[in-house]
């Protein structure tokens, strides 16, 4: 049945379709005000689960929908899908606000913006708290269509264009690949309920469609989360507004692939391929996103490649944590139950700071009229709240204390370095590499956070190069970063607030299956680990980066080994480039405007496909000892359509062509006549006789058809394609008239048509009855098509009589 908890997911779809009304109505008011209650409602209404969750307890709400596929709309929240909802509503309601103060209601088409971004929410809160595949999926495009409309919100824009096309084309490719994944575990276990295949994993794992699956669906998580080499249409989607990308690019939509890979971790984690693969590219998007953004001199464009390399340590977390299952030893489950600990801390934290920091550039470009490094500096008296937002955002993503991200940092060295004990999969040798790159990615992560500070807000004052005059923002533009930076603070001092409420009962919904029944764990998270190789490690960081910035320009020079023809953009461009021009060859090859040809390619797939099938498949039947007699009527008949036929394909004159025609109609409904069926008969009389008189009534003026116009080759194609159909159909009806499969329907029809409907004629109760849906759409189809043909023939008229 249909509860408040599937009320909440739609909630925001419904507000959406009231927004324009607010708009146009209440046009004094700006129009955030008003799409600010839902997040905030939402945020307050799913705060009342986490009691449940804290208890590893979960609630569940079914509405059917497609009962006979499985298809359900079960809502589903646990302790993981309450903490990407919190994270979707709270954060969700702070860039509402923001976007009040930072949109203008007189320049900006309000209207649109927050009916997308209440679409883009609801959609959100439909993938993380739905256990059906399929509606999950569902919702999953929902994402990246609205993500698509608010990232081109300035249309007019190239840029914008382009970079929306650009996460739409791989997002959704990956969402089809998830798609296929979806189908493969369902073909495996039977069953679209996530919970339900989680429950047979013994089953899955040993199935030979277990690692399609699974690389399916982790394509389209990698694809969603911008993981390498995915990750391209990210950056380009910085030409979305400010608060688009504080909410989409830092909190949600990139958080999705996150939540999948998490969800499904306990159906994929009994595979060593998942953990290398998941923890690989993870490891390396975290280390190439970070060495890029250093390179960027857009504040949004090092954000977007920061957030890159941020997905990527949360995934590689996610993908270490997964050796939970195969670590032997309750020391070592703690050690990588530790690594997801820290996978979700760290994707809590992420939005704080990444939050902040996105209002923090949005506000900086609105109050300077540019987000070129190279232009900024001075700006810390100038803007003093916002250089306070600026270092504490950025100094927690470095990974410095006393803010939350160094202690989710802390843990994933800690999780890098234990991974090197693990002696499975060759962890134990190849898997030095992780703690390797893992700590030079957090070198270059501590310069780009060190240059976001320090070349937007220090140094001197670039008054000639800014569009306007630099000045702090109103508070209500800074309320929200505020609020956000302040969690940055308050989780770094007392970071287990968050620990049994929100972090432990995510983490059983992802290790509870994998581990011994009973085993029980602890999340326990605080500053002081010990003077161990963690701490070495962030203070070699911390130095490295120093010196790394202050002679930045000494060796910066190294990204010109990396050209932009070798680049991935580069790659997407040529191939889409190149896509185009190919399918334009083959667009003009066989669609060249002559509907002969169309009809041609169509029935010659037609009858090669279904030929070369049913031979294959030996489906061809022919029994005609249940078939009566030919009487002389028929075959008088057969010879008058035949003849016909043959006047028709040899005569010169249209008119000669037109009663041919209407002879062979007029003779099957001669045949509907023998065979007793006088309804159908007296219908094709009927057909046959105005569409007779409307060719010739039509075909009178034009000129007669030039003699030996069309070659032998041309006569010759159309013969035997033609012949190709009437044998395919032919053999078809033969066939599926000897080997019935199945009763006839025919005798419910005869059993029913009076005893329901009160007909004593089944044609006439079929028609009317049993099918009367599709009866009154056809009738509607014929009204539309006449009324859209008086319409032409009376703008012809009025045209005419102007001129």
């Amino acid at each position: 049945m249909f509860t408040a908890l599937h009320l909440a997911i739609i909630a925001p779809f419904l507000a959406a379709v009231f927004v324009p009304l607010l708009y146009k109505k209440i046009p004094s008011i700006h129009t955030g005000w008003f799409v600010l209650i839902v997040p905030a409602i939402l945020f307050v209404y799913f705060l009342q689960y986490i009691p449940t969750t804290s208890e590893e307890g979960a609630v569940s709400a079914v509405f059917p929908w497609i009962p006979s596929l499985g298809i359900h709309f079960r809502a589903y929240v646990d302790g993981l899908g309450l903490l990407f909802t919190l994270l979707i509503t709270g954060i969700g309601a702070l860039v509402v606000l923001y976007s009040i103060y930072y949109l203008s209601k007189k320049r900006e088409s309000l209207h649109t913006f927050y009916t997308f971004l209440l679409m883009f929410m609801g959609a959100m809160l439909g993938v993380v708290l739905s256990d059906n595949m399929i509606v999950l999926y569902l919702f999953w495009e929902v994402t990246s269509v609205s993500s698509f409309l608010l990232i081109s919100y300035w249309y007019e824009r190239e840029k914008s264009l382009y970079g929306a096309l650009k996460s739409m084309l791989i997002t959704v490719l990956g969402g089809f690949s998830m798609l296929v994944g979806f189908v493969l575990l369902y073909s495996i276990t039977g069953t679209f309920s996530i919970q339900e295949t989680i429950a047979a994993t013994s089953e899955t794992a040993s199935h030979n469609l277990f690692l399609p699956a699974m690389l399916a669906i982790l394509l389209g998580a990698f694809t969603k989360s911008a993981q390498f080499p995915f990750h391209i249409w990210l950056p380009d989607a910085m030409e979305a507004p400010t608060p688009v990308s504080a909410y989409l690019h830092s909190a949600t939509m990139v958080k999705a692939g996150i939540y999948l890979i998490a969800r499904l971790t306990p159906v994929f984690a009994v595979s060593g391929e998942w953990l290398w693969i998941v923890a690989g590219f993870g490891i390396t998007t975290l280390f190439w996103g970070s060495f890029s953004a250093v390179r960027q001199t857009d504040l949004k464009g090092i954000l977007a490649y920061s957030t890159v390399s941020q997905l990527g340590m949360i995934i590689s977390m996610l993908g270490v944590g997964a050796a939970a299952l195969h670590f032997d030893g309750a020391n070592g489950n703690n050690v990588f139950i530790g690594a997801t600990t820290a996978a979700l801390f760290h994707l809590f934290n992420h939005a704080t700071f990444k939050g902040s920091l996105f209002m923090m550039v949005g506000i900086v470009d609105h109050e300077t009229g540019t987000r070129d490094i190279r232009n900024l500096g001075g700006l810390m008296t100038i803007m003093p709240i916002t250089f306070t937002i600026a270092a504490i955002g950025s100094f927690s993503m470095a990974g410095l204390p006393p803010f939350n991200g160094f202690l989710s940092k802390e843990l994933f060295f800690t999780s890098m370095v234990n991974i090197t004990e693990f002696q499975q999969f060759n962890m134990d040798t190849i898997g030095m590499v992780f703690p390797a790159v893992a700590w030079i990615a957090s070198v270059f992560t501590f310069i780009y956070s060190m240059i976001v500070v320090f070349k937007t807000f220090t140094g001197p004052l670039q008054k000639e190069k800014l569009d306007t005059k630099p000045h702090e923002a109103p508070f209500g533009m800074l309320l929200a970063p505020i609020v956000l930076v302040s969690l940055v603070i308050v989780i770094g001092f007392f970071p287990n607030v968050l620990s049994y409420t929100i972090i432990a009962p995510a983490m059983a919904s992802i290790l509870s299956p994998l581990l011994e029944q009973g085993q029980q764990f602890e999340v326990d998270i605080y500053f002081w680990h010990g003077f161990g190789t963690p701490l070495k490690m962030t203070i070699g960081v911390v130095i490295a980066g120093i010196l790394l910035y202050l002679g930045m320009k000494k060796w910066k020079g190294v990204y010109r080994l990396f050209p932009e023809k070798l680049s991935f953009n580069n790659l997407y461009d040529q191939t889409l480039d190149k896509g185009e021009v190919l399918s334009q060859k083959i667009m003009g090859a066989h669609m060249n405007g002559f509907i002969r040809n169309y009809l041609v390619y169509i029935f010659a797939f037609i009858a090669a496909f279904l030929l070369i099938t049913m031979f294959y498949k030996g489906a061809f039947t022919i029994d005609v000892s249940d078939t009566a007699p030919i009487t002389i009527y028929e075959s008088i008949l057969f010879l008058v359509l035949f003849a016909a036929v043959g006047v028709m394909m040899f005569t010169t004159s249209r008119l000669t062509m037109i009663i041919g025609l209407g002879v062979a109609g007029y003779t099957v409904a001669m045949f509907f006549v023998i065979f007793r069926a006088p309804d159908l008969a007296l219908t094709q009389l009927i057909i046959e006789t105005v569409s007779v008189a409307l060719f010739l009534l039509c075909f009178y003026h034009l000129p007669q058809i030039a003699k030996n116009l069309e070659p032998i080759r041309f006569k010759a194609v159309n013969f035997i394609i033609s012949a190709a159909v009437g044998i395919t159909v032919t053999l078809i009806g033969i066939s599926a008239g000897s080997s019935r499969m199945f009763e006839s329907i025919s005798g419910f029809f005869k059993d029913y048509s009076y005893k329901e409907a009160g007909g004593r004629n089944m044609v006439n109760v079929i028609l009317v009855d049993f099918r009367g849906f599709d009866t009154m759409l056809e009738i509607l189809v014929l009204g539309i098509a006449a009324a859209g043909i008086f319409t032409m023939i009376r703008l012809r008229l009025a045209g005419r009589d102007e001129l």
